[in-house]
């Protein structure tokens, strides 16, 4: 499947070494201001080459809108955009046109389609990410008129926890690092990884605020459920962890339940979602991600005949995919939250009788 939403549905195309990818994004009420700047502002910190932290392959991540706006207003229609590929280097590719590169798609994509495009990955390349990221930006500004921010930002890399939440910085780190303190030794442990021609993994941790309960629909379209099918639908996620997630099966149920007061709840070992519902506070996500399967180290592999080969890739490769994914799961909650609000709006007959009721 190549969609993902109900009411606001975001379908993307393209390839790593094609000559576009894009999306169409369908479902936005008329009359949202589409702020084009802000949009390539949300792609610039996804592209890839700003640093030596990320993949030497430099794209300017363009996008042109070819539908769904007039006089910079969504009107409604699906909107459609489109971000060229100019900087593909196809030949870095050519000596794995017949053998799987251990830790990818293309084994399980050759045995499901009987082929596949062996630049880059193809369709299975995080390249393709670059559309979700740019209907996230989109998701955003919906959700920003409803009060509604999402932020992330890399709070682990190579088992280096961050101690500190700090989305500003994060947005002024070159590898989105939320811990000033801690960014130093991560950035250390990405070079000396990828010096080593190796990887390392990384955790990436996105909030939303503002957020007003009732978004969730139980039982099979939970809140925490989607969230979670949207992190692990990004490239390289292992992983997802919902406020505290595997720590809290190590509590008791007196440490983990949040109790509420007039003001609100005292703590948030939920992650703001109760009963997939949200329940109006933080939304918490944790999304873990396995060290960057391209490395630059002789591996053990078969061709598509299944003979026995030795795998010594050539391109350019991110050493660490947290550090750009942190971009991508923002996108991904906003893009949640935003279909999740559209969803709740038929839930009372009163929300029905203020729109239509004369």
């Amino acid at each position: 499947m190549n969609i993902f939403g109900k009411k606001l549905t975001l379908t993307t195309f393209g390839e790593s070494h094609g000559k576009a990818l894009g999306c169409i994004l369908d479902g936005v009420p008329a009359g949202l201001q589409i702020d084009e700047a802000f949009i390539q502002s949300e792609l610039d910190r996804r592209k890839p080459g700003k640093s030596k932290l990320e993949t030497g392959r430099k794209e300017d991540d363009k996008f042109e809108i070819l539908s769904g706006t007039f006089e910079g207003l969504s009107t409604g229609t699906p909107i459609a955009m489109v971000i060229f590929n100019t900087n593909q280097k196809s030949r870095d590719y050519d000596n794995v046109k017949d053998l799987f590169r251990p830790g990818h798609a293309d084994y399980t994509y050759f045995h499901k389609y009987g082929l596949r495009d062996y630049r880059g990955g193809g369709r299975s390349s995080a390249r393709e990410t670059a559309a979700r990221v740019a209907g996230g930006a989109i998701a955003k500004l919906m959700l920003k008129a409803l009060g509604i921010e999402v932020q992330g930002g890399v709070c682990e890399v190579d088992g280096i926890k961050s101690e500190v939440q700090d989305f500003a910085h994060a947005r002024a780190s070159k590898m989105n690092a939320l811990d000033p303190n801690m960014e130093k030794a991560q950035e250390e442990a990405i070079l000396i990884a990828k010096e080593n021609h190796d990887s390392v993994g990384g955790v990436v941790l996105t909030t939303a605020t503002g957020v007003p309960v009732g978004l969730g629909e139980p039982l099979y379209y939970k809140l925490d459920a989607i969230l979670a099918e949207a992190m692990m639908g990004i490239n390289a996620a292992k992983a997802v962890e919902i406020g505290d997630g595997v720590a809290s099966t190590h509590l008791k149920g007196s440490e983990n339940n949040d109790e509420i007061t007039a003001k609100g709840f005292k703590s948030n070992h939920a992650g703001g979602i109760l009963g997939g519902i949200s329940n109006g506070d933080t939304i918490v996500v944790k999304t873990h991600f396995k060290p960057t399967p391209s490395i630059f180290q002789e591996q053990d592999t078969l061709t598509v005949h299944d003979e026995e080969v030795k795998c010594n890739l050539k391109g350019r490769h991110d050493p660490c995919v947290a550090v750009r994914g942190a971009v991508v799961c923002e996108a991904m909650m906003a893009l949640t939250l935003a279909d999740m609000t559209l969803l709740n709006m038929g839930k009372k007959m009163e929300h029905l009788q203020a729109i239509y009721k004369k």
